[in-house]
């Protein structure tokens, strides 16, 4: 199944199994991350009782979390203000 974004490109929709194969994960992960808020945080789409993932927000997901060594994190944007 596709979807068509704002700019008339098609998004690949994913099954949960066929997204946790992609990742490497069990089903079983996605399924408790979304119940309980926490893990893999991959937003997903509720078409009556079926779930799809964007196959761009997947890859989104892997670029976020995709690090060169162990001490480096994600950089979270604080407004701090200088003014």
């Amino acid at each position: 199944m596709k979807l068509i974004d704002a700019y008339g490109e098609a998004d690949r929709l994913l099954s949960t199994k066929q997204t946790a194969e992609y990742l490497g994960l069990d089903p079983k992960s996605l399924a408790n991350s979304r119940y309980t808020g926490t893990g893999v945080k991959i937003p997903y789409m509720k078409l009556g009782k079926v779930v799809r993932y964007k196959q761009s927000e997947v890859d989104k997901y892997l670029e976020e979390n995709t690090f060169n060594h162990t001490g480096e994190t994600k950089c979270v944007a604080r407004d701090g203000g200088d003014s």
